[in-house]
């Protein structure tokens, strides 16, 4: 069994920004594998999530959208891979990342946050950083403001929507990230790694 999260924050004003890319492909990734009129998540309040089942190859995966803000993240996360018994390795999060120019994508296994609230919580409600991240290029622009540490600006940008220069290599990303987990699933993290990673 897998679970598969999505970060983003949750209601309307965030839908389509920066920080929401999480959220933006695992619904893609859902609609992929279901037929459009099946594809729905379940609002779980028992877990503070939004939740879908999968089946890959008779495994079955469970995907999960945070209705916590990114901050709190971890709080569904682990009230679910509790309830599951999915062990950290079998987690998998995907999550927007800045220090990734935009288009590209990451896939690592374990380390620090980088400064990713969303998954930073995890790391402290889980008690470990041993789970796979799927981190998604959202763009260099602000290397400036993370090298002299102002978090208010690096605050606005990722709550920000992408510009439309910007949408062709966000639709390219989603589409790469949903490949990216069907790879996983299908030949493992390291075949998936050694495809999508940037060099």
């Amino acid at each position: 069994m897998k679970l598969i999260v999505g970060l983003g924050n949750p209601g309307l004003k965030y839908e389509k920004t920066r920080h929401n890319l999480g959220f933006i492909v695992l619904s893609s990734f859902l609609r992929k594998m279901e037929p459009v009129k099946e594809t729905k998540w379940n609002d779980n309040e028992k877990f503070k999530a939004e939740t879908a089942e999968v089946e890959y190859k008779e495994e079955k995966i469970i995907l999960v959208r945070p209705k916590t803000f990114m901050n709190n993240s971890g709080m569904a996360v682990k009230a679910i891979s509790q309830y599951y018994k999915i062990p950290p390795e079998d987690i998998w999060v995907i999550h927007d990342d800045v220090d990734i120019s935009i288009g590209n994508m990451k896939i690592r296994f374990g380390g620090a946050s980088a400064g990713h609230r969303g998954v930073d919580s995890i790391i402290n409600t889980l008690g470990t950083d041993k789970f796979w991240r799927f981190r998604m290029g959202i763009g260099r622009q602000l290397q400036g403001a993370l090298k002299q540490k102002q978090p208010k600006k690096i605050d606005s940008y990722v709550l920000g929507k992408f510009k439309k220069g910007d949408m062709g290599n966000i639709r390219e990303l989603e589409k790469k990230g949903v490949e990216a987990i069907i790879m996983s699933l299908d030949k493992g993290l390291e075949a998936a790694m050694n495809k999508f990673n940037i060099k």
